[in-house]
């Protein structure tokens, strides 16, 4: 899954194809997913994976058949009126039995359901819909991807607290119970967090945690402190090393594909000289192709 972490779907498909050949119905599904993503659109190869997926009982391969309307097609689930309901049936009573990635599936199936105005509203309000007590479940059952999503949710407004500092400080708990079970993108948010709050010495650290466990944007603040500890009061730790940092931009740049980094480069260039940028090209080689890989940590279910 290393291409799919940095969106190198053309890349990924031989592979991918490989493994659903042998019955992988995890490849089936990205399958659909590159697909999918590569045309902009639910294309009938796309739904082809995904009908492959969900015939296997995969719930995120039905709700991508929902979306894309394949119902309308004519490609509806035996015995439900819709792949919707179809992801209920067979996901709500692992669910109910205490199986957390059942609870989070469940969480974008009633997302689906609960897609309106006046949801938005109850969000803000705090007042509980079905698709977010789902994801409360899983995170109160210790799965740190829904521990994520759930901090995040309280970051971007869920819920009413009299203050902001309150609704740091609750986002604070969900994320660093998640960061702690050595969860990539939850050490990336509680250190964006941590930077809001400006608790800058753990933030960092946060941060290079995230870059240790392959997160794309916590090795690039990594990069960006050696350059220019001055540029972000994050920074104030860490001990300048311009050769190094640039080092670590022109791996992510080389592994990652990233236009970012290809930007922060342009942008940092002038701050080091050509013989730095060359020690530095030269120092990159250590910082290519670390375990675990670099990845941005796309949801399985996204956009």
């Amino acid at each position: 899954m290393r291409l799919w972490g940095i969106s190198e779907w053309i890349e990924m498909q031989p592979y991918l194809e490989q493994s659903a050949a042998a019955g992988d119905v995890e490849s089936m599904y990205y399958l659909g997913e590159a697909t999918r993503l590569l045309s902009r659109g639910l294309t009938t190869e796309a739904m082809e994976w995904y009908l492959k997926a969900a015939e296997q009982g995969d719930p995120y391969a039905m709700l991508r058949l929902f979306q894309g309307g394949a119902c309308i097609g004519g490609e509806c689930p035996e015995g439900s009126d819709d792949w919707r309901e179809a992801a209920l049936k067979i996901t709500l009573p692992k669910a109910e039995a205490g199986d957390p990635e059942a609870m989070l599936a469940m969480y974008y199936i009633y997302a689906n359901l609960d897609a309106s105005r006046l949801t938005s509203v109850y969000n803000l309000l705090g007042i509980p819909t079905w698709a977010g007590k789902w994801l409360k479940r899983a995170a109160e059952a210790g799965l740190p991807e829904a521990q994520t999503r759930w901090g995040r949710h309280i970051m971007n407004g869920r819920g009413w607290y009299f203050t902001k500092s309150r609704r740091l400080a609750a986002a604070e708990r969900w994320l660093r119970q998640a960061a702690e079970q050595d969860y990539a993108p939850a050490m990336n948010s509680l250190g964006k967090l941590l930077r809001e709050q400006e608790n800058y010495s753990e933030a960092i650290q946060w941060f290079v945690n995230a870059s240790k466990h392959g997160h794309i944007n916590g090795r690039m603040w990594l990069a960006s402190c050696y350059i220019d500890p001055d540029e972000d009061p994050i920074c104030s730790s860490v001990e300048q090393d311009r050769v190094k940092g640039w080092a670590i931009y022109y791996a992510i740049n080389q592994e990652a594909n990233s236009g970012t980094s290809e930007r922060s480069l342009s942008l940092r260039r002038d701050l080091l000289s050509e013989e730095e940028r060359r020690l530095g090209e030269e120092l990159a080689e250590e910082w290519l192709n670390k375990e675990p890989p670099l990845s941005r940590f796309p949801r399985r279910f996204g956009f």
